[in-house]
């Protein structure tokens, strides 16, 4: 059996199926997790959701800002200017394929290895992120949910603190596993700078390079950051999956086994706007 862990999709289904046969995968006997960010950006968010879903166990998906974009969108939020949502929102299975995707977790985790799509600010030790994601999936799997998403957007709070309470813990929670990139020595979240790490201003560093990081014993795969520039950071045990494959780049998975990279080149699905990625 082999794990095959694949970066953000947003959309991206058929260089999908081309990385799928350059790496046999077979499922029988591999397994697929998917970094999230499924949906969204590309052409084919409907046919990604229909057959990550339909692999039942043999995939594992978290959930990215892109898949809650979606599920806020269905509970009646407003749509970004660049989302490519309305097939998913008009399919007579829309509600099979927002439910599956509401039950996703936030972090999965599997024989010392974690998977999420954004980071973990540097307070939180495993038992703390642990103890965060299943907060916020209880949320969205209970009832109140759409009253959740409807209060999800928004930077702050910006820090962390176990006084945190109601929708701002769940914020705060939400920004750190599907938004997070940089923040400070103190771990102060910056959710606008999306460059290269060396592009950000002064005193903001990756979130996996702040010195002390309480998860720095793990080793973490994890999506949303597509203009990150490698995918292993062997010094802190982090690798970034996504190669921006809907802006033009790569597809990429990463075996676990043999920790083999694979790649297919993708079609400019999307331009970046103003020189960004997101």
């Amino acid at each position: 059996m082999s794990h095959y862990v694949i970066g953000d999709l947003q959309g991206c289904f058929e260089p999908l199926q081309r990385l799928l046969e350059h790496l046999n995968f077979d499922p029988a006997a591999d397994r697929l997790w998917f970094a999230g960010d499924l949906v969204n950006r590309g052409p084919e968010s409907l046919q990604v959701l229909r057959f990550i879903r339909g692999l039942g166990n043999t995939a594992v998906s978290v959930l990215g800002n892109h898949d809650l974009h979606l599920l806020a969108r269905a509970a009646g939020g407003r749509a970004g200017r660049r989302d490519t949502l309305d097939a998913v929102l008009a399919a007579p299975d829309r509600q099979e394929l927002l439910d599956w995707l509401r039950h996703r977790p936030l972090l999965h985790e599997h024989e010392g290895w974690l998977l999420l799509h954004a980071g973990l600010p540097p307070q939180w030790n495993l038992a703390q992120a642990r103890r965060a994601a299943r907060q916020v999936e209880a949320v969205l799997r209970g009832p109140d949910h759409a009253r959740f998403l409807s209060s999800m957007y928004g930077d702050e709070p910006a820090l962390w603190s176990p006084g945190l309470r109601g929708h701002r813990r769940l914020r705060f929670i939400v920004n750190a596993f599907t938004r997070l990139r940089y923040c400070d020595a103190l771990g102060h979240l910056d959710l606008r700078p999306k460059g290269a790490p060396g592009s950000q201003a002064e005193g903001l560093m990756p979130w996996f390079a702040v010195p002390g990081r309480a998860s720095r014993n793990a080793e973490i795969l994890f999506g949303h950051w597509s203009t990150l520039g490698q995918v292993h950071w062997p010094e802190h045990r982090v690798w970034g999956l996504d190669t921006g494959a809907v802006w033009g780049g790569r597809l990429t998975a990463l075996c676990l086994e043999t920790r083999r990279l694979t790649q297919v080149e993708c079609p400019e699905y999307r331009r970046p706007e103003g020189g960004k990625l997101d």
